[in-house]
């Protein structure tokens, strides 16, 4: 497998993390007051999954302009 392809694969395991989270913060948003004390955690969560996704994307883009 290719240095992209598995930056490819990188990317979409991070993406559905991301995805996963935010609904997570979603539903627990829907269900406030209850789980007020996790919010924080979540929204942390949330954060650093689309900040690990964005990059990613980032280093593949820098990849596949250096080829």
């Amino acid at each position: 497998m290719s240095d992209l392809e598995a930056m490819k694969a990188e990317v979409k395991k991070l993406s559905a993390r991301a995805m996963q989270a935010k609904m997570d913060l979603h539903d627990l948003s829907e269900e406030l007051p209850v789980g007020l004390d996790t919010v924080m955690a979540t929204a942390t969560r949330v954060c650093e999954s689309y900040a690990a996704l964005e990059a990613m994307k980032a280093q593949m883009k820098a990849l596949e302009a250096a080829s």
